[in-house]
């Protein structure tokens, strides 16, 4: 195991971490799957077409997704729980768009009780063009360290 999150007591309120990820045709195909959504506008492309959007487009709860990955990537081993997630949309994502997802944090609440605390965090996501797709909210409850029993040995 390879842990290397960061700890409660090691953020600070304006930190920032992120990610950056160019969306495929298989996520649109594996999110109508997943999700079991097959709208029209997600896996026909002559449908598709016709809609203001042009093409087709990633479904909304795996931009989601996306934009909430890397929380779980900076606070690997240390994150007990993801306690919130609210999402807004602002622009349709499309295979080939390049999504960079930046967090901040904007406010940190101690809870001993838990070893640790919560972090408050907002997001932006831009696609290549800098377009702005999603905004989002967040909130993790994280300890102060990884606990002992997950450290490699």
């Amino acid at each position: 195991m390879h842990l290397k999150g960061k700890g409660f007591v090691e953020i600070d309120v304006g930190d920032t971490f992120g990610a950056t990820l160019t969306v495929t045709e298989s996520h649109i195909a594996q999110a109508c799957g997943m999700f079991g959504d097959f709208n029209p506008v997600h896996c026909n492309q002559r449908f598709a077409e016709a809609t203001l959007f042009g093409r087709r487009v990633l479904h909304g709860p795996f931009t989601s997704a996306l934009v909430a990955a890397p929380v779980g990537m900076f606070f690997e081993g240390t994150a007990i729980a993801y306690l919130e997630h609210n999402c807004r949309f602002k622009k349709p994502v499309y295979a080939g768009d390049t999504l960079t997802t930046t967090w901040t944090i904007v406010e940190k609440i101690a809870k001993e009780k838990y070893g640790g605390g919560i972090a408050r965090m907002t997001a932006n996501c831009v696609n290549q063009d800098d377009d702005v797709v999603a905004e989002a909210d967040g909130a993790i409850l994280v300890s102060d360290r990884i606990p002992e029993f997950a450290v490699s040995r």
